[in-house]
């Protein structure tokens, strides 16, 4: 977290990270029942494999795309990270340069 922000800025920021960013227990949920086709790749921003695993996962029956599920299973948690430290850090800019136009 920004130390240039006050308390209600952070307050602000965590609420729309928690809003906007991608929840770690959906991803998982998704990737456990239905990750063979890539569904929870879809919901984590990744479309480019999210298709590929779709269409490998549809042509192979998910024998392919299960070995993939079991390696998202460990990487889940870096790309939920990932993904709300970008959301985290656009909406931190927006509140410094708003502040810093009045």
């Amino acid at each position: 977290m920004n130390n240039n922000l006050s308390i209600e800025e952070q307050l602000l920021v965590n609420f729309e990270v928690a809003k906007k960013g991608k929840n770690i227990v959906l991803a998982y949920v998704l990737a456990i029942f239905v990750g063979i086709l890539g569904i929870h790749r879809f919901y984590l921003g990744r479309k480019g494999s999210a298709i590929a695993m779709l269409i490998i996962g549809l042509f192979s029956f998910g024998l392919i795309t299960g070995v993939w599920v079991i390696v998202d299973l460990f990487l889940i948690p870096g790309i939920v990270k990932e993904n709300n430290a970008v959301i985290e850090a656009e909406l931190t800019n927006e509140i410094i340069a708003s502040r810093e136009q009045n």
